[in-house]
């Protein structure tokens, strides 16, 4: 599944490049949530077509983000397995955006896996404290990523944290599910339940959207 995302987003990448209204048409900004009064359509699935943009001005952009989607995913869905693994990193992508609409200007457009990204590493940090391992490093690389997000123009920390966030709490459902008969059952129910309550929150940030 690793190899798969990483292919659909390079593919992506090529047609932006061929097709310059690929990126506008699918980039997320937190108007396209609800609309504008007929202005602008609401288009809530920009939520999810938005991380498997980038910028294509910027090869350093994809580059970076599918190397740690390569690195964390390697890690991540051998213990996780195919579906659960797909599970987190699309729910975190939606954890980034609802980050972005909470936190952001109502028209800031925004592409790129980040908030995936970053949902892998928070997921990363809850499975290795499962485990008892050492999560200083994980720790250190968050901070460093998640500074950058505030000292380089064009870069999402909303998406960033909103994803860390989401990774982090899907990854928490699956790790402590109680072991059992009814453990897969559950984990499903927890993921579920981390979609719902980006639902609400959603809900929430559209309300408060100055529209």
């Amino acid at each position: 599944m690793t190899y798969i995302l990483i292919g659909v987003c390079l593919v992506v990448f090529l047609l932006q490049l061929v097709v310059p209204g690929v990126t506008r048409a699918f980039s997320y900004a937190p108007i396209y949530t609800a609309g504008a009064g007929g202005i602008i359509p609401a288009e809530p699935w920009r939520m999810v077509t938005a991380a498997f943009l980038h910028s294509p001005s910027s090869f350093l952009h994809i580059a970076f983000n599918m190397y740690a989607l390569y690195i964390l995913g390697k890690v991540l869905e051998p213990s996780m397995g195919r579906a659960r693994f797909l599970a987190l990193y699309l729910v975190s992508a939606v954890g980034g955006s609802v980050g972005v609409l909470l936190l952001s200007n109502v028209q800031q457009s925004v592409v790129g896996a980040s908030g995936a990204v970053f949902g892998l590493f928070g997921a990363l940090f809850i499975v290795q404290r499962k485990r008892g391992g050492d999560v200083r490093q994980i720790v250190v690389l968050i901070a460093l990523n998640g500074v950058l997000g505030f000292v380089v123009p064009g870069i999402a920390w909303q998406a960033h944290l909103g994803g860390l966030l989401t990774g982090a709490a899907c990854a928490a459902v699956i790790a402590y599910a109680p072991k059992g008969v009814r453990q897969a059952g559950l984990q499903w129910a927890g993921l579920a339940g981390v979609v719902v309550l980006l639902g609400i929150l959603t809900f929430v940030g559209v309300t408060l959207l100055p529209v």
